[in-house]
């Protein structure tokens, strides 16, 4: 049996083929005729000399060496067109793919993306918001911002942001509960988006460090950090807000934290991109403005204490 393959354009109208299970939507989207495609398929089978496909009187199947097949080629052709897209990528220094949680796409980049804009109008930024893991070989993806543990492989990775959470509330709500005393009154919200953590990092604990007790068990309830957040900046209650989220808020006036405790998390933001990739041109600016705009969080510390979650 030869060991040569056959044809990449025979491979590639298998590959479609047997993705739609059809040779005229393959065709179509080869932008070829169903007989230039039957053509190909054919050739391939003769390359391989068994059939790939049951031709049916209206479909196709797949046979067991077509099965076989199918797979390997899918990912060899994924491989290929990743390669590819990462290669032009080397020569592009004016688009800049972005992805970041939702939480921090809406509080914290959002709001200050006119600002990079501004300083950099060279750099056009496009941004997902998505948690999902990134693949930077599979992904059209530049830069992920990333919030967790920090087990991130064989990228480049650098801390953000030291994120701390304190109670915080409209301006309206503390004078009704901007004291110890007043704050177990409070109706409460709670941010389950970090329920992860190994360390409990919620009302109790802030509780325990800052030395009060009271029933943290009712409240609202959000699984999402800046629905949390929302609905605290509505006048909803008292959030545990995580100052990185909530930094604009703080800015504005809409947010105030009262109470000079502020419980650390063990988790982190951290700027992750390609290793190598970290002294692109686009990449290093968007990298530099970052660190700048974070250093405004880090005025909230002033005054406070930051105290370790603990059980």
């Amino acid at each position: 049996m030869a060991d040569r393959l056959p044809p990449l354009t025979a491979l590639r109208a298998f590959e479609a083929a047997a993705r739609h299970l059809s040779f005229a939507q393959a065709a179509a989207e080869l932008n070829v005729t169903p007989a230039a495609l039957s053509f190909q398929i054919k050739s391939l089978e003769t390359h391989l000399g068994e059939p790939v496909f049951h031709r049916l009187n209206r479909a196709v199947e797949l046979t067991e060496a077509g099965r076989m097949l199918s797979p390997g080629v899918s990912d060899g052709f994924a491989a290929l067109s990743a390669a590819w897209r990462n290669t032009q990528r080397l020569s592009d220094n004016s688009t800049l793919t972005v992805t970041a949680g939702p939480a921090f796409t809406s509080k914290w980049l959002a709001p200050r993306l006119y600002e990079f804009a501004q300083a950099h109008p060279e750099i056009e930024l496009r941004f997902s918001a998505s948690l999902r893991l990134i693949d930077f070989d599979r992904d059209a993806v530049d830069v992920a911002i990333r919030f967790g543990l920090g087990q991130d492989g064989d990228v480049y990775s650098e801390p953000l942001i030291r994120e701390w959470m304190t109670p915080m509330m409209t301006p309206d709500l503390a004078e009704q509960f901007g004291s110890l005393e007043k704050l177990s009154q409070s109706p409460l919200i709670h941010d389950e988006s970090i329920a992860f953590f190994k360390q409990p990092t919620d009302w109790p604990a802030w509780c325990r460090a800052a030395n009060v007790e009271f029933d943290t068990s009712s409240g609202l309830r959000f699984s999402q950090a800046d629905h949390a957040l929302d609905a605290a900046i509505s006048g909803a209650g008292v959030v545990l807000g995580r100052v990185s989220l909530a930094t604009r808020a703080l800015e504005q006036g809409r947010l105030i934290a009262p109470f000079n405790i502020g419980l650390l998390t063990e988790a982190q933001f951290r700027f992750i991109c390609p290793k190598g990739t970290e002294n692109r041109p686009h990449v290093a600016a968007f990298r530099a403005w970052v660190l700048e705009e974070i250093q405004a969080s880090e005025a909230f510390e002033a005054g406070r204490t930051l105290v370790p979650p603990s059980t």
